[in-house]
């Protein structure tokens, strides 16, 4: 065989690995992040989330009266799921309805800022100051007060949620 053949073939032991679950798996968007809202109702958005939500987002409310910040496949993928349990679920059905018509697309400006809509800063009484968290494949935007005051109510139970929510994990 050519020696420059052979020298461009590797055998399967020597190939590089690649995961074949991680071009699916989707950003992990983690930490707190304590930015401004402008008198315009831009955002800035934290560099780090912001590579990770990508080119365009869509905002969209949440529960606890925040707002959802997510990649547009993980929104898709969201809707998608609701949508095909909605027909036959009147429960579904309503949230479909609240939160398809609150969603927004938005593509950061070159500043990295997205304008928070009126009807969402109203509905998570945005202000000047608030706070933005990762939430795993979202992230999210609470007022500052309001996020303080959560995070203090789930302070008590956290350690007993743990036992709950991860119970195979085992910390």
């Amino acid at each position: 065989m050519d020696d420059q053949l052979t020298a461009d073939v590797q055998t399967p032991s020597t190939q590089p690995q690649a995961d074949p679950g991680a071009a699916a798996l989707p950003p992990l968007l983690l930490g707190t992040y304590t930015p401004k809202i402008d008198a315009k109702g831009r955002l800035a958005l934290p560099a780090k989330l912001r590579s990770q939500l990508g080119p365009g987002l869509i905002m969209a409310r949440g529960q606890e009266r925040c707002v959802y910040l997510l990649p547009q496949n993980e929104f898709r993928r969201i809707a998608m799921q609701i949508q095909r349990t909605s027909m036959g679920d009147k429960a579904a059905r309503d949230y479909l309805r609240v939160f398809l018509s609150g969603a927004v697309d938005q593509e950061p400006d070159k500043q990295g800022r997205v304008l928070v809509p009126q009807m969402l800063r109203d509905y998570a009484n945005l202000g000047t100051d608030v706070v933005v968290i990762g939430v795993g494949t979202r992230a999210e935007i609470w007022n500052s007060k309001a996020w303080e005051e959560y995070l203090a109510a789930q302070e008590q139970g956290y350690a007993d949620m743990a036992d709950d929510v991860l119970p195979a994990v085992g910390f």
